[in-house]
């Protein structure tokens, strides 16, 4: 599940036969200037994910609630908002306000009582809405708490009805294996390079029991680095040619000819 945060990057990710793909706040931050702090507002987010859904033309997309922007009526809001706009999930998660990236420090959590409490009221915004949407439910805990903790939180998470769960940065692949084990239901696994979780292939990931392998910051990242390189040349007075796609490539990745094509189709 290569993770998206624009209207172009969900088209790269259609575009390359991917089932699913994940709504990132971290890129959603980026894209806008700042750090993945919560600086970035529920109606922020709500309005990019119009654009990420209104991209997309089959397949599926989950986008992340934060901590829901509140108490548990909050949550529900946010529920409900992303059912509405297209959403397949939406991802809920346990930490503090404002929340951070999972493998940045200054993390903390809520009680175990209120992070239950959360993923309940998303369930029942799920349950009561006429939108059908997957719930999934994060803990952080693994670090500011440990590992113990972090599990029986995952347990609770399906009690209360969450769809899939999502232990993050677990610290070793005995630790990935005990989530597996030990919490019912699909899982997800977060792989980011140089953070705290190892990277493991799709194979072994699916032979631990994870159902979804989530790669957060890949077209962030890969863009970044490819346009800083772009913008070093350039000020040395060199060539970007070979860093540039084809024109009429890049006119078919944003959509031209398809809009060609519908724009014949109703020629009067």
């Amino acid at each position: 599940m290569p993770c998206v945060y624009d209207g172009l990057t969900a088209r790269l990710v259609e575009r390359a036969g991917f089932e699913l793909t994940f709504m990132t706040g971290f890129g959603v931050s980026a894209a806008r200037g700042y750090p993945d702090c919560q600086l970035v507002s529920f109606q922020e987010m709500v309005e990019s994910g119009l654009m990420v859904c209104g991209s997309l033309r089959g397949i599926c997309c989950i986008g992340d609630g934060d901590t829901g922007y509140g108490n548990c009526v909050n949550v529900k809001r946010t529920v409900r908002a992303y059912a509405q706009i297209g959403m397949a999930g939406v991802m809920i998660e346990d930490q503090v306000a404002p929340k951070r990236c999972g493998h940045t420090k200054g993390k903390a959590v809520v009680s175990r009582e209120e992070a239950v409490a959360r993923v309940r009221a998303a369930c029942d915004a799920r349950d009561e809405g006429p939108n059908d949407i997957c719930i999934l439910a994060r803990t952080d805990a693994r670090g500011p708490i440990g590992l113990r903790e972090a599990l029986e939180r995952c347990r609770e998470f399906v009690d209360a009805g969450a769809d899939i769960t999502f232990l993050e940065a677990p610290e070793s692949l005995e630790e990935m294996e005990q989530y597996c084990r030990e919490v019912p239901g699909p899982k997800l696994a977060n792989m980011l390079p140089s953070g705290k979780t190892p990277m493991s292939g799709r194979t072994r990931l699916e032979q631990m029991g994870y159902a979804i392998a989530a790669y957060p910051l890949t077209l962030l990242s890969c863009g970044l680095r490819a346009q800083q390189e772009a913008l070093e040349r350039l000020k040395a007075g060199q060539s970007v040619a070979d860093l540039e796609l084809d024109f009429e490539a890049l006119k078919d990745v944003v959509g031209f000819n398809e809009y060609y094509a519908e724009e014949a189709r109703y020629r009067a």
